[in-house]
């Protein structure tokens, strides 16, 4: 565990960093804003690509891993979507609560999930990563759009959503890193050694950017429902891993990669999405904030019980 712990402390050390700059007249919003697009739009998808388009992952073993992912999501989806009317009687949680916690349940921070990958296992670990992203990102946001349809009065339909998502960079990158490496084009040493650059920049200003956007000021507010939710994405997905990895057979580096990917707190992009569609967004900030926090004690527990 302490080895585990260890191996964290940068990363955690690079999140408060960013929250304290954050509080510095260093940088402005607009500044802040930047970053976080730099990082999505330019240096996380360079990472991709590279790292997907040289990995080497047996065809069979992709299958195995991609079921396993996919399991742990449909799985909590299922049951959150079961007990909903349970949640309604027995702890009055309305319609936007409940997409709030069921965002915050499933969806996961790629930046903070890549950082930690990236430190801890270098390209293959992040090629695994990768698989995660195109693997779970289109069905999960076609999942939250549909929940938030259903249990809001959000005016956003789902062929915009979804639009938006053929348009995602991380989709995009998969995509183009996974057709490199399939036709055996590769990348060429100089392209390489470009993606190389850029990808490598994406790990620290990810996690500073995490740090910048974490906020206190309400995270009281809710204290019942955000305690719930923190449980349920920090230990109950991945749990719902670690199932999903002994029926499927997966153990090792990728067990742990995909617990890493089901242990990190929910996206900080949740809050967008939730005041888009007439979510419960400052329920949505609430838990985005104290799951960054409690994380930073779950996180090392889960990777030590994968084997790390």
């Amino acid at each position: 565990m302490i080895a585990v712990f260890n191996a964290l402390i940068p990363v955690i050390a690079i999140i408060l960093l960013g929250m304290l700059l954050r509080r510095t007249p260093l940088f402005t919003d607009e500044s802040w804003l930047g970053f976080e697009n730099l990082c999505y739009f330019v240096l996380f998808p360079a990472l991709l690509i590279k790292t997907l388009a040289t990995a080497r992952i047996a065809s069979t073993e992709l299958l195995l891993f991609s079921a396993m992912v996919l399991f742990a999501i449909f799985g909590m989806s299922l049951l959150l979507l079961l007990f909903q009317p349970l949640m309604r009687r027995w702890l009055g949680i309305g319609g936007p609560a409940f997409t709030s916690l069921f965002q915050g349940a499933t969806r996961w921070h790629g930046f903070i999930a890549l950082s930690i990958v990236g430190l801890l296992y270098g390209d293959e670990g992040v090629a695994y990563m990768a698989i995660i992203m195109a693997v779970i990102i289109p069905p999960l946001n076609v999942i939250n759009v549909s929940v938030l349809a259903r249990f809001t009065d959000g005016d956003s339909g789902l062929g915009e959503v979804l639009h938006k998502l053929l348009k995602n960079p991380f989709i995009i990158a998969c995509v183009i890193g996974a057709v490199l490496n399939l036709t055996g084009i590769g990348l060429p040493s100089q392209i390489f050694s470009l993606f190389d650059i850029l990808g490598g920049g994406a790990l620290g200003l990810g996690l500073l950017t995490v740090g910048a956007g974490l906020h206190f000021s309400l995270v009281l507010d809710h204290r019942l429902l955000v305690s719930f939710g923190a449980a349920i994405r920090l230990l109950g997905m991945p749990m719902l891993m670690f199932l999903g990895a002994w029926l499927f057979g997966i153990e090792g580096m990728p067990r742990t990669v995909a617990v890493i990917a089901d242990a990190v707190p929910t996206a900080s992009t949740s809050y967008i999405l939730a005041r888009q569609m007439g979510g419960d967004a400052p329920l949505m900030a609430n838990l985005i904030t104290v799951q960054v926090i409690v994380a930073a004690v779950t996180l090392p527990m889960m990777i030590w019980l994968a084997g790390y």
